[in-house]
C-alpha cells in the first residue's frame, strides 16, 4: 500500500457521502463542514452510504491525489463515532485496517511504552 508519517492525520467523514462528488466537491465538504485545511497534506476518507466504496482525498506537491476503493463484496468496518461528531480522527494504521476491511472497532491495541520518568503524550 502506502507508508504513512506519523505527523499526517486522517480525518474519516461519519456521515455517507454521495461517491459522485469531485475532487472539487469533497474540497468543498472538507473546508466547509470541518474548518479543515485542504492543501495541509493530510488524508480526509468518506464512504460511501452502503458502505462499500471509500474516497481518499490529500494534497501533494502542487495537485490533489484521490484514492477510491470499491469492494467486490462485505463493506467498510468503520470505527465507534461519537454522537454529534462530523468526523473522527485515525492514524495510519487504522486508514490501512480500514481499507483492509478490518474491523477497527474490534481491535485492540497494547498499552504503548514510555520511558521511565516521562509523560505519555
Amino acid at each position: 500500500m502506502f507508508a504513512l508519517p506519523a505527523s499526517v492525520r486522517v480525518v474519516l467523514a461519519v456521515e455517507p457521502v454521495d461517491m459522485r462528488k469531485s475532487i472539487d466537491g469533497l474540497m468543498a465538504l472538507v473546508r466547509t463542514a470541518w474548518g479543515e485545511d485542504v492543501y495541509s497534506g493530510h488524508l480526509f476518507a468518506f464512504v460511501s452510504r452502503r458502505g462499500d466504496r471509500v474516497k481518499v482525498l490529500t494534497w501533494s506537491r502542487g495537485g490533489f491525489v484521490l484514492l477510491y476503493k470499491r469492494l467486490e463484496t462485505g463493506r467498510f468496518r468503520l470505527p465507534p463515532v461519537d454522537a454529534g461528531a462530523q468526523a473522527v480522527t485515525l492514524d495510519a494504521t487504522q486508514l490501512a485496517m480500514l481499507l483492509d476491511g478490518i474491523d477497527v472497532a474490534q481491535v485492540r491495541r497494547q498499552p504503548a511504552w514510555t520511558p521511565p520518568g516521562r509523560t505519555g503524550t
